[in-house]
């Protein structure tokens, strides 16, 4: 091609326009293209490959590579020509839209930088190191490459600013997540979860996404000071759920009532007639509770306190006491065992004990009165 019909080529096209070609030639620091429907020749510098940093032409386009490309100047023999400016043009309507929707999208990641990841859509977008995870990252190296999926949180066209969050997609996911699990969670249904946190008046329990709590009352069948004597951070545990306030997002849980309860198989451990010791729990007018078990008290009836007559439970019986028990009867539907002091001592010899002499006669002797009483029995 001669010098002449290059400058009339050249002169048949203008900064701005929108032109074609296949790349022809790639070199270390530009690509060589031939415009479709003319026999020019044009020059894509390195810069002007990718809004990203290039090292080579190479690792952006190849020879044979169709390119849609856009005019930066106009020389003599040849264009200047941009791949860069072409592809941001297309993906700042795309990424506008992506953005106006709230729409995710997968990117990879190009580069690892100071403060956070660069992803390449035609444009640069960041990742700022807090939102790339919804938890701490220390060393992003092994991110390069990745291919991970992405929302547009901040974007400024005439600033060619776009800000991207991987963690806004992460945080998304576990909303639907959440708000799912909360519509199928029902109260008695029993699952299983994994104690996350531990406070004075109980423990939270993440029970797939979503934290319940287990009130202190609720971990035990027995009295418990505070929560870690029972349960651990990271812990296993079956739940049963005692309430869904979905409004709220609360849910109230319970791990006592997923144990046995201390009356459970009550019959096997205190068996009718068995005899069994107690710490007494309470005293109340009509007899004493006993506490045989955690959790299980069975009632001494004032009757079955001792033989002698007594007014109060108080005249024999102290709180904290340890005493034996006999098993009167037990009753595990309703929670009762029914209790005798009385019957494990001896009965005493009311008349003996009891008898109290005449005043006339306390200067004999005891068998001597009561023989007296013999004979006069036999007239």
């Amino acid at each position: 091609m001669t010098e002449e019909m290059n400058l009339v080529e050249v002169k048949n096209f203008e900064v701005g326009d929108k032109v074609s070609g296949q790349v022809t030639k790639v070199e270390e620091k530009q690509v060589i293209i031939n415009i479709n429907d003319c026999k020019l020749d044009g020059i894509i510098p390195i810069s002007e490959l990718s809004s990203l940093h290039v090292e080579k032409a190479s690792d952006v386009v190849s020879e044979g590579d169709q390119l849609e490309l856009e005019v930066l100047k106009v020389e003599e023999e040849a264009l200047i020509l941009s791949k860069r400016k072409v592809d941001a043009e297309k993906s700042w309507a795309n990424l506008e839209e992506k953005f106006k929707n709230g729409e995710s999208f997968n990117a990879e990641i190009k580069d690892v930088v100071k403060g956070g990841l660069v992803v390449d859509l035609g444009v640069r977008g960041f990742v700022p190191a807090s939102l790339v995870e919804a938890f701490f990252v220390e060393d992003f190296s092994d991110y390069k490459g990745k291919t991970m999926a992405f929302k547009i949180v901040e974007l400024e066209k005439e600033k060619n600013r776009l800000i991207l969050s991987h963690r806004a997609v992460v945080e998304e996911e576990k909303g639907k997540q959440k708000n799912q699990l909360l519509e199928s969670l029902e109260a008695g249904q029993v699952v299983e979860g994994t104690v996350q946190r531990i406070s004075d008046f109980g423990a939270f329990v993440d029970i797939g996404g979503i934290d319940g709590l287990v009130h202190i009352s609720q971990l035990s069948h027995e009295h418990i000071d505070k929560p870690s004597d029972v349960v651990q951070e990271g812990q296993k545990v079956q739940v049963k759920i005692l309430s869904v306030d979905r409004t709220n997002e609360r849910i109230s849980l319970s791990i006592k009532e997923t144990l046995p309860g201390p009356w459970t198989n009550i019959s096997e451990k205190a068996p009718k007639g068995s005899t069994l010791s107690g710490v007494v729990k309470r005293l109340v007018s009509y007899g004493a509770f006993i506490e045989l078990f955690p959790g299980v008290e069975g009632l001494v009836h004032i009757s079955q306190i001792s033989h002698k007559h007594i007014a109060t439970p108080h005249e024999v019986l102290n709180e904290g006491q340890e005493v034996e028990v006999k098993v009167l009867d037990v009753n595990e539907q309703d929670q009762r065992l029914s209790l005798s002091i009385k019957e494990l001592q001896e009965r005493e010899n009311e008349f003996v004990t009891d008898y109290e002499l005449p005043e006339e006669s306390k200067g004999f002797q005891l068998g001597e009165v009561i023989g007296d009483q013999l004979k006069n029995l036999k007239k």
